[in-house]
């Protein structure tokens, strides 16, 4: 693709994000930044949420995985759904009763300034280390495709990437992602749906011709009932699916920042149950498109990478299916990588400013963390460009679903125990740290021993663990009293 032709269309999308800062920050102040006044309207955060949902890692592992998977993944699509209602219906009105800022500040009241402090700090560990490994394989497909022709360095392009985030999210901070992620979903979305259309006029394919190919590639197999130690069987997905939208919206303040931006408790219920309603099609037009390309590249007899995330960036770069497709890839995974990433930076700020150093009414402080974040984040990604290993970024996102058990126990515990019951407070850290450990030890003895694979079911024992450790020290805090 020529390099120029991407620049120009990078800078005038960036001019785009600039005015809408400039139009949604006005006076920005702390309350600006953090909650958005709370004056959202609902389908713009509904909308704008569906985008930094699909991160440039799903933007390009979703249709690769039809592959190894089939369309399975839509059995944990389909869990989402209730996920979601749980959310909308259990965690939204505790939040907006107490009238939080951030998430956590929820374990504070329930358990105590160590509880809180130590769900904070899973948090910011799993969110920064999320962030950086979304942003570092963005980083690499956009040096692969754009960067090497300009002769950039890669610790260039990752610093241009993440300032030029820093400086249209630095002012309004969630009052304008909000709407740069509504602008950042039409785009997400108008790229995979022009990657669709280039693969149709190259297979000289109608809609209805593309639907029966997808149909009859065996590919196209959603349900897996005959093996419940696969990864693929229906309820370990479906289950799984509505966990992990609890956890990883519901108790991840990246995610709920923006819902805590709607006015009302109603608003943001109506949000939440749409945005689980709109990521059924969307995954749904993904898988197809993986179905397609690989039903694209069997019939030109194209040879394929290994690796299922690999596959996009090969057909769309490498001339196949034409420059359009080249294009709205480069600029769909660009969109894709701002949504995720501006929100992180903004919700690392909050926590850190609000639930760490306790001091959410201090602007300097703000504006300096929010800088800092940034340089973290760009030197995690520099990290791993220097150990230029993929199991190191395996390893990762291994650990941050580690990360996320524990604060579903926390929450668990504080919401469904008797309010009487309160845990020893300085159990909490060590309960919330052994819980994964154990969890590890676990998977290897299973896999070694039985032969199991855990999927994502380790994330519903990681909780039960950490909730039964807090039942426990519960025991403790009784007999304390009564000395």
């Amino acid at each position: 693709m020529n390099a120029l032709l991407f620049l120009l269309v990078a800078a005038a999308y960036f001019g785009v994000l600039m005015a809408v800062s400039r139009l949604t920050a006005g006076r920005a102040t702390n309350d600006t930044f953090y909650r958005g006044e709370r004056r959202s309207p609902w389908w713009a955060v509904a909308f704008g949420m569906l985008g930094a949902s699909l991160s440039g890692v799903t933007f390009v592992s979703v249709p690769g995985m039809v592959r190894s998977a089939d369309m399975t993944y839509l059995q944990m699509c389909l869990g989402f759904i209730p996920g979601y209602l749980l959310v909308a219906l259990v965690l939204l009105p505790v939040y907006y009763r107490l009238g939080l800022t951030t998430i956590y500040g929820y374990l504070e009241r329930r358990f105590g300034l160590t509880s809180y402090r130590t769900g904070a700090s899973f948090f910011l560990l799993s969110k920064l280390l999320g962030a950086a490994v979304r942003l570092y394989l963005v980083c690499l497909i956009l040096q692969k495709v754009v960067f090497d022709a300009l002769g950039w360095p890669f610790w260039v392009s990752a610093i241009v990437i993440l300032i030029l985030i820093w400086l249209y999210s630095r002012r309004g901070g969630i009052a304008t992602l909000v709407w740069t992620d509504c602008l950042q979903t039409v785009v997400l979305l108008g790229a995979l749906v022009l990657i669709c259309h280039s693969i149709l006029a190259a297979e000289g394919w109608g809609i209805g011709e593309a639907i029966s190919a997808i149909k009859e590639n065996p590919m196209s197999r959603v349900f897996e009932f005959s093996d419940w130690s696969s990864r693929q069987y229906f309820w370990k997905q479906f289950l799984s699916g509505a966990f992990i939208v609890v956890v990883m919206t519901g108790l991840d303040q990246d995610m709920m920042q923006k819902n805590l931006t709607c006015r009302t408790l109603r608003d943001s219920q109506k949000n939440m149950i749409t945005n689980g309603l709109l990521y059924m099609p969307v995954n749904l037009l993904f898988l197809s498109l993986g179905v397609m390309m690989y039903a694209f590249a069997a019939s030109h007899a194209i040879e394929l990478p290994a690796s299922g995330d690999e596959v996009m960036p090969v057909l769309c770069a490498g001339g196949y299916l034409g420059q359009a497709a080249l294009l709205s890839f480069t600029v769909g995974i660009t969109a894709a990588a701002f949504s995720s990433a501006d929100s992180a930076l903004t919700a690392l700020t909050t926590s850190v400013c609000v639930d760490i150093l306790r001091r959410p009414d201090d602007e300097r402080l703000r504006r300096r963390m929010h800088i800092v974040v940034t340089v973290v984040v760009i030197i995690c990604i520099l990290v791993f460009r220097a150990l230029n290993s993929t199991s190191v970024i395996d390893a990762v996102y291994v650990i941050a679903s580690y990360t996320y058990g524990p604060l579903l126990g926390l929450f668990a515990f504080g919401l469904f125990v008797p309010s009487r019951l309160r845990p020893l407070e300085k159990a909490v850290p060590w309960i919330c740290v052994a819980s994964p450990v154990v969890c590890f030890v676990l998977s290897e003895v299973s896999s070694s021993v039985w032969n199991y694979h855990f999927g994502y079911e380790l994330l519903l024992l990681n909780g039960s663990l950490t909730a039964f450790g807090l039942w426990l020290s519960t025991f403790f805090f009784v007999k304390r009293d009564f000395v």
